[in-house]
């Protein structure tokens, strides 16, 4: 009889133990399934919550089922304690665990509010941008130029929220002493800037900042950026490139960044420069003779005068042969790589064409065709 009531227990136990293990495959595949979400939303997590609270605002929002399945998943992926504050975009059908993820992994804001501090080479903007969620797109909200403009409310009401996302955007051909300046003028970041970096050593690129931020320390952020980018192309480089040193290389990108803003005309514009270097041409190019007027701290905002042109400064390449002394911009990834590989032309020259580009030439016949076309151009735009 013992034996039988204890082969008894054990079967039910067996029973049991296989139910518990079936709610569990059933639970758990549950938590990973897609969820409930027709629209992505933006889902805020505010300092000091818990995923019992944020688990009850997802049920609410419609993105899980169960909050309870949801709290129970988290704990048992030990991703509660984890919980980040911030605004997280929630796909639709979003999972139990892609949301868990996404709440517990970075803490970088991927939704709601944007700032964004924009360094140009004219001037720097800073923008403010709402991102819808559904669309997954930035509606600007406002937009100033801290120099000339006062703060609008827009801005005053966002940026002091944990939840906003703020990135400092540098454009390529700033130069070192632009990305300097504007950095000053952000004032929640902290710290005195011990130098300008030499030219065209900050990698042009986005950045994410927050208030607290040491200045050197983002400016050491962008040297290290440009150095990588430099040990990468360097590797990569072809065998008609004029350039012999890491140095060259910046020098002539800046050049190639300074003369077209037009991505598909780089390489163009390196072979007319890789081939005057070869043939012992000077460069002769307007942004050179600029920075040797600017030293690169400023716009020039005019047109260059015959004296400057003249006048023999070491950037001057209309008066001096071969590169000049050092870059007069903070080249970008592109201009980099068209630097190192030049497109195989046989130009020597080039001139604006009114369309944003250029238009290249072999011969100087053909240059000066091209030239009086430009100036026709300019002559329908004089107010």
């Amino acid at each position: 009889m013992w034996r039988n009531i204890a082969s008894n227990a054990m079967t039910l136990i067996v029973v049991f133990l296989f139910l518990i293990g079936g709610v569990m495959t059933l639970l758990k595949a549950q938590y990973y399934k897609p969820g409930p979400l027709t629209e992505a939303i933006c889902l805020k997590v505010e300092p000091g919550s818990s995923m019992p609270k944020v688990a009850v605002k997802l049920r609410d929002e419609g993105a899980v089922r169960s909050k309870e399945l949801f709290n129970i998943g988290a704990d048992y992926t030990e991703k509660s304690a984890r919980l980040k504050a911030g605004s997280f975009l929630i796909p639709a059908g979003a999972s139990m665990a892609d949301i868990a993820d996404q709440i517990t992994t970075s803490g970088r804001n991927t939704c709601g509010t944007e700032v964004v501090y924009r360094v140009g080479v004219t001037r720097s903007t800073v923008l403010v941008r709402e991102l819808d969620p559904v669309s997954n797109s930035y509606a600007e909200v406002a937009r100033f130029t801290p120099a000339e403009e006062a703060e609008p409310a827009a801005y005053r009401r966002v940026i002091g929220q944990g939840d906003t996302r703020i990135r400092l955007a540098i454009a390529e051909g700033t130069t070192s002493w632009q990305v300097v300046e504007a950095l000053k003028t952000i004032d929640f970041l902290t710290g005195d800037i011990a130098q300008v970096p030499a030219e065209g050593l900050l990698a042009p690129d986005s950045y994410e900042i927050k208030a607290g931020d040491l200045r050197q320390d983002l400016l050491e952020r962008m040297l290290q950026a440009q150095e990588r980018r430099l040990d990468e192309v360097w590797a990569q480089r072809s065998d008609i490139t004029p350039v012999k040193t890491m140095e060259e290389l910046l020098i002539l990108a800046s050049i190639i960044e300074k003369e077209t803003g037009v991505a598909d005309e780089r390489f163009t514009v390196a072979s007319v420069f890789a081939n005057r270097l070869q043939k012992g041409m000077p460069l002769q190019t307007d942004p050179t003779v600029i920075y040797g007027v600017t030293g690169g701290k400023a716009p020039l905002g005019r047109g260059l005068r015959k004296s400057e042109l003249r006048k023999d400064t070491p950037w001057n390449t209309y008066v001096n042969r071969g590169l000049p002394p050092t870059p007069i911009a903070n080249p970008g990834l592109a201009s980099l790589q068209a630097a190192l590989k030049p497109a195989a032309t046989d130009f020597i020259f080039f001139v604006a064409d009114g369309t944003g580009g250029h238009a290249f030439a072999v011969t100087l016949k053909d240059h000066n065709r091209n030239v009086a076309a430009w100036r026709k151009i300019e002559a329908t735009r004089q107010p």
